[in-house]
């Protein structure tokens, strides 16, 4: 996971963040595969975790498990579902006035 982390998901976020400089209309949609990449990999890492036992570290320690493991990691849980639904809201909307715009069209 390491290895999609630092070849894809690394360049993957420097493109989103230039197209969100740039204001690109690609952006929501590159911010939506990148979090949902991200969201992906933690998640595998919780459960990967949770199947070997929790042996790769001290099980309840304050400091490793709660902090480390437990807390660092929720960060990369919350940011990108709270990205996953701003990408989903801004590109509802996109659609909706899409769709507003060809109905008047016809």
């Amino acid at each position: 996971m390491e290895t999609i982390t630092a070849w894809a998901w690394g360049p993957l976020s420097l493109w989103t963040a230039l197209a969100f400089l740039r204001h690109q209309p690609h952006r929501y949609v590159l911010q939506l595969a990148v979090s949902l990449g991200q969201l992906y990999g933690d998640v595998l890492y919780f459960y990967t975790e949770y199947r070997d036992g929790f042996s790769h570290g001290q099980m309840w320690h304050p400091l490793y498990f709660w902090f480390y493991f437990v807390f660092m990691n929720a960060i990369w849980i919350v940011i990108p579902s709270a990205l996953i639904l701003d990408a989903w809201r801004h590109l509802s909307t996109a659609q909706s006035a899409l769709d507003s715009a060809k109905r008047k069209e016809d």
